[in-house]
């Protein structure tokens, strides 16, 4: 039987997006950048990890995978993560700062959007 292993994310901007996501979750972070990946993107013409077009966050299953394409979200996600914390109104703030936006308020959780407005809940 199948097992959940990654999660993919399309993005604009794998690089930034993974870097928001890395801080968002506890215990998760952006897959270091070692001589080996550094001279695989260099083979792909790749020169900055900035620009580099699949970006790992790890912490665990799932791994989430920022990848990029070339178009811009237009809809709702018919997929999203939820998370949850100990404290809403503190989490809220803390996502807030990296770059998130609040969407929809409920009594228990809240909708909120990542920097490229993929839509997740908090509760």
């Amino acid at each position: 039987m199948a097992r959940l292993h990654d999660v993919v994310i399309d993005c604009r901007h794998p690089a930034s997006l993974a870097r928001f996501w890395a801080q968002a979750l506890d215990g998760y972070a952006v897959a270091p950048y070692d001589e080996e990946e550094l001279t695989r993107l260099r083979a792909k013409g790749v020169l900055d990890p900035e620009d580099d077009p699949t970006v790992l966050v790890d912490g665990g299953l799932p791994r989430l995978w920022f990848q990029r394409v070339p178009e811009r979200k237009v809809h709702k996600n018919r997929l999203h993560l939820d998370l949850r914390a100990d404290d809403l109104d503190s989490e809220i703030d803390r996502l807030l700062g990296l770059g998130a936006r609040l969407i929809t308020t409920f009594d228990d959780w809240v909708v909120m959007i990542d920097p490229e407005g993929n839509e997740f809940c908090l509760a």
